[in-house]
């Protein structure tokens, strides 16, 4: 009779204990919707994003770029921000556009570099081969 209520005791202290744990190891809402808000600017204005300082600013807030990616284990919440913020940014292009660049651009008041110019039209990928792979002999 006693082991009841003494096991539903231990439960009760043992469980909040662990929901803590998972909060503190989850990013805090602010990294999430930075990372959203970048790559929103880099899907609507056609920015680039500047990894390394990305990472740095990420850390910072005390997550990863891993965690907040499409395929991290925030990347759901991270998408779902990203669609509202993108959709919003869309409404009025031009304008957010600027306001993101003056913010994180490479003369940016918050920080540098986040987001890089948009690659000119016809200049090679970076992730593209620099030269055509050679041609199979027939």
């Amino acid at each position: 009779m006693l082991a009841r209520p003494l096991l539903a005791i231990s439960l009760a202290l043992a469980l909040p204990a662990a929901a803590q744990a998972q909060i503190r190891n989850a990013p805090q809402p602010r990294a999430l919707e930075f990372a959203a808000y970048i790559f929103a600017a880099a899907n609507v204005c056609g920015y680039r994003i500047g990894a390394d300082q990305f990472d740095a600013l990420l850390e910072k807030q005390g997550t990863r770029s891993a965690d907040v990616g499409p395929r991290g284990p925030f990347g759901g919440r991270v998408q779902t921000i990203f669609a509202l913020m993108s959709n919003q940014m869309q409404l009025n292009r031009e304008k957010a556009c600027l306001a993101v660049a003056g913010e994180y651009g490479p003369e940016g008041n918050i920080a540098k570099n986040v987001l890089l110019p948009p690659m000119p039209a016809g200049a090679p990928n970076e992730a593209a081969p620099a030269e055509p792979a050679p041609k199979p002999a027939q």
